[in-house]
């Protein structure tokens, strides 16, 4: 038991800003997180180090967040005011109507593209880490999230 204690001090800030970056509700993070380590205590035999600890507590959290989004019938919408890119996109969000624009791309995104290019951006997670929530590589990422940029540069 002090093990996992040792665990959630370390990680406890680390998945609070992830879930945080999620809902955008300290309260609401502060529950889920909280789940978030129950579950993993529950579970932590399941854990086999194939990957950082930090990024199995982030994948519980990111699953956490969406069944606790779906039994409150809650849409995820990611808040426009947030949203960095490196091409631009944040100057256009100086406008109004733009960014209207924006949101609704970037609502119709097919995933997985819509959840890597809000991970990365509204996340600040990196590629390696964005890659290991999705089981798969750091290049997978990187690819998968230049395809969302251009898909939303595309529809605008």
């Amino acid at each position: 038991m002090q093990d996992f204690d040792k665990i959630y001090a370390e990680y406890f800030s680390e998945v609070y800003k992830f879930v945080l970056t999620l809902c955008q509700n300290p309260v609401l993070a502060e529950e889920i997180t909280q789940e978030v380590f129950f579950k993993a205590l529950k579970n932590i035999e399941s854990f086999k180090g194939e990957c950082k600890l930090s990024t199995w507590l982030c994948r519980i959290a990111k699953n956490t967040f969406y069944d606790y989004a779906k039994k409150n019938n809650r849409q995820v919408d990611y808040p426009l005011e947030i949203i960095i890119s490196d091409e631009n996109i944040e100057e256009k969000f100086a406008d109004k109507e733009t960014a209207y624009s924006i949101h609704k791309v970037l609502h119709k995104l097919n995933e997985p593209y819509k959840e890597v290019f809000w991970l990365r951006t509204f996340g600040e997670l990196s590629f390696a880490q964005i890659g290991s929530l999705f089981d798969k590589t750091e290049s997978w990422a990187r690819v998968t999230y230049y395809r969302a940029k251009v898909m939303i540069k595309e529809e605008l």
